[in-house]
């Protein structure tokens, strides 16, 4: 099998998929989430796979959703029409939610390891895996909820709690893995030197498992998330993410970003929040 921006090697009973976008820290683009899909899905089905692990290469897991803004005026007006249309914005926003489902619904377990920039879109990603595993020096949230919108997809509350959800939500703060794992948002964290090693462990411990039990006790928490409302959550996260894209600031900050750049509106929202 042969991607442009997934790498995928499989042996033990575990398949290895790596986002391989390292220039742009791993960030989603429409043709990365279609091949990490097709990947993940190719790995599910393998009847030699019993385990999953999830990696990002270079610098960062996966610091969110390709945001750059388009570069040609007809692309800028296209983009600007889809997104004033609540309708349309949430059909687009829904297929995000449907595509983390379809990570969350596989039937073999998948463990993701995280470090560097685990950002907006990078957190629906790890938050739908079965366990992760963060480096302590992880930097863990979503900024985004400042100025851009709320989050597609909505596992945190169902990982830490209404509080910690809200604060996450309310703050747009960042945690390190450390943190994290304290709070149980990941599994658990370990030095940055020894991700690999820690993911590699647990994958083979549970690549001793036939396929058939790992599917099935795997497939009972699911049952009980989905019991807890997890599945329609879904679903409004998206609708909630479409209305959030009316307010007046999500307006401004895409406006700087297409005039000005990304860079600049990243600035323009984070200024605000730090430490004098």
């Amino acid at each position: 099998m042969s991607y442009q921006f997934i790498e995928y090697e499989a042996f033990g009973g575990v398949g290895r998929v790596t986002l391989n976008r390292p220039e742009k820290l791993n960030a989603l683009s429409p043709q990365l989430q279609s091949e990490l899909i097709e990947c993940l899905t190719y790995a599910d089905e393998d009847p030699d796979i019993r385990v999953i692990t999830l990696r990002g290469a270079g610098r960062a897991f996966c610091a969110g959703y390709d945001i750059t803004p388009p570069q040609s005026d007809e692309d800028r007006e296209i983009t600007k029409a889809r997104r004033s249309n609540i309708r349309s914005d949430t059909q687009r926003l829904q297929k995000t939610a449907r595509l983390m489902t379809s990570i969350f619904d596989l039937s073999k377990p998948v463990i993701a390891g995280i470090h560097g920039h685990v950002i907006a879109g990078g957190t629906d990603l790890a938050l739908h895996c079965d366990i992760i595993i963060a480096a302590d020096d992880a930097n863990i949230g979503f900024p985004p909820v400042r100025s851009m919108g709320t989050p597609p997809t909505h596992m945190w509350t169902y990982m830490v709690g209404p509080q910690w959800a809200k604060w996450f939500m309310l703050t747009g703060e960042t945690v390190s893995g450390k943190e994290a794992s304290d709070m149980g948002l990941v599994w658990k964290s370990v030095p940055a030197e020894g991700l690999d090693a820690a993911v590699e462990d647990l994958a083979k411990k549970m690549a001793k498992i036939p396929w058939e039990m790992l599917a099935a006790n795997k497939s009972i928490v699911n049952k009980a998330l989905d019991l807890m409302g997890r599945n329609m959550m879904q679903v409004i996260a998206a609708e909630t993410d479409a209305v959030a894209h009316q307010s007046p600031i999500v307006k401004e900050f895409n406006d700087i970003s297409a005039q000005q750049g990304l860079k600049a509106a990243l600035e323009w929202r984070d200024a605000p929040f730090r430490k004098q």
